[in-house]
């Protein structure tokens, strides 16, 4: 669904239920369970979807409403619904189009909890995944079999910021009649619009940077008016994972500032990491924001911008890494992202935990790799407690190292 206005307008004014009655501004917290019907027939109308109306909350609210179309209208989508979790979204999106004896295409390296169910869930489901090292349209296509059913990609990959040229695999997809689904958690639509560029399906952690604020849980799928309504009567309806008002109106309220936040914590994050790239202690560095990064490249086409999240490792490797996230100070060490304030964390031992240490290892995932969410703070604050974070990590380092006899 394109819209001639501006993202910046769209964050704030797109989708609006409201409430005229009493000419609220704000939007109003709809805070309740069911809906009363004007008669018998109304509702058994209702139910049946032969007219439009509030049932039910876990089947819809006019808070939870807006939410949605404002979602769907950012990323240019025809229709979106809201989960309450993340996860919900992304159990709903597999539970509700694959089947026993489907075939799901996805990379190795993804966020932990969509791995452990993909690897463990699915299998009991007998769902066949196969997981690629290398995610392209070339070996996307040599993967694909009769059964395929999906495509499920992460770009920028989580946690090792891979990113994925996403409009041949979704032609591919398309070619080949198969769901292509994309997490857009870490782009936003600020800066990435699967949808535009082929996709069927973008989800998001709307508990990261839709909301901003790190006080809800929520996550967001966006797509065609027709598979939106099959999620709302399907697995929305039936596993329950519904999202409460109170919840979606703190989203909706995240979302006024979600283009300001984005451009502030990707300006941010260019200072960090130019300091960072510097850093005598620092090894490995991936954010695409670094010309020789594989997916710089797709800057300016299938991205705005190379977003606000940067993975490093340090030259001391684990214990250095350690030491150095228990010394931050300003920086707080805690798993999520898109807050304002800058969180530091061990994806091998937090948010990638359900991995074994070989899957780990064949996803790129060191054990001292360490992922950095950068916040609205002044970035000269965010360097300094990085600095020093760093001299301690270097003074324990030296200090447990045995010394010569």
């Amino acid at each position: 669904m394109k819209s001639t206005r501006h993202l910046e307008t769209l964050a704030i004014h797109a989708g609006r239920v409201g409430d005229p009655s009493f000419g609220s501004l704000s939007t109003p917290i709809h805070q309740t369970s069911t809906y009363v019907f004007d008669n018998v027939a109304q509702g058994a109308s209702r139910f049946a979807g032969e007219s439009e109306g509030f049932i039910y909350s876990r089947l819809g609210n006019p808070t939870v409403r807006e939410l949605e179309q404002r979602v769907a209208a950012l990323e240019g989508a025809e229709d979106g619904i809201a989960f309450a979790s993340g996860m919900g979204a992304v159990a709903a999106v597999i539970f509700g189009h694959l089947q026993q004896g489907d075939h799901l295409i996805t990379s190795k390296a993804l966020y932990g909890c969509t791995f452990a169910l993909f690897t463990e869930d699915l299998a009991r489901f007998g769902i066949e995944v196969s997981f690629l090292p290398e995610v392209n349209a070339n070996t996307v296509a040599a993967e694909l079999r009769p059964n395929t059913r999906m495509i499920y990609l992460e770009t920028p990959i989580n946690p090792t910021l891979e990113v994925i040229e996403l409009a041949p695999i979704m032609a591919l997809a398309k070619q080949h009649d198969v769901l292509s689904v994309v997490d857009n958690t870490f782009m936003t639509p600020v800066l990435q619009r699967p949808i535009e560029l082929g996709a069927d399906l973008v989800l998001h952690s709307a508990t990261k940077y839709l909301n901003g604020h790190g006080d809800v849980i929520a996550g967001i799928v966006c797509g065609s008016a027709e598979a939106v309504t099959n999620l709302r009567g399907g697995p929305l309806k039936t596993m329950g994972a519904a999202l409460g008002p109170m919840d979606a109106w703190l989203i909706i309220r995240g979302l006024k500032t979600l283009p300001v936040r984005v451009e502030r914590h990707q300006s941010n994050t260019e200072h960090v990491a130019q300091w960072l790239r510097q850093h005598s202690q620092v090894g490995n560095i991936y954010w695409p924001g670094f010309k020789e990064h594989p997916g710089h490249s797709l800057i300016g086409t299938q991205m705005a911008g190379p977003g606000a999240l940067i993975a490093f490792e340090l030259n001391g490797g684990y214990d250095a890494a350690v030491a150095m996230m228990n010394a931050v100070k300003l920086c707080r060490l805690a798993v999520s992202l898109g807050d304002a304030e800058t969180l530091i964390q061990h994806p091998a031992s937090m948010t990638h935990a359900t991995y074994s240490p070989e899957e780990l290892a064949e996803a790129g995932i060191s054990p001292g790799l360490i992922r950095l969410s950068v916040g609205l703070e002044h970035h000269e604050d965010i360097v300094a407690d990085l600095a020093q974070a760093l001299a301690q990590a270097q003074q324990e380092t030296l200090a447990a190292r045995p010394s010569a006899a």
